[in-house]
């Protein structure tokens, strides 16, 4: 892959620029923090930066109105839509058995 410097000049990147940029990207999932029944619209107001209570209603309104076209929608993102990572608190204490 290549970057594209601002003065034009192109330049091969590396693994750490490409592993800073891919970081940055932002990515669907869905929440496990914000979530009502499978996380799906509080993972989708995070991704676009706006309250998923706009999103709840919204779907709730695509449901009524079309014809339950919201609710299949949802259901599709549920199991289409990998949930967000938790990453292990390294101080928690841990509820395996030691051996000695």
């Amino acid at each position: 892959m290549f970057s594209q410097l601002p003065d034009g000049i192109v330049v091969p990147m590396t693994n750490n620029v490409l592993n800073e940029t891919t970081d940055k990207v932002k990515k669907l999932r869905r929440s496990r923090d914000d979530k009502m029944l499978g996380g799906v619209c509080g993972g989708a107001a995070k991704l676009m930066g706006i309250d998923a209570t706009l999103l709840r209603i919204g779907l709730v309104a695509a449901t009524l109105f079309g014809f339950g076209t919201g609710a299949i929608l949802y259901v599709a993102c549920w199991v289409l839509i990998p949930e967000e990572s938790s990453t292990p608190d390294l101080y928690q204490p841990q509820d395996t058995p030691h051996t000695f």
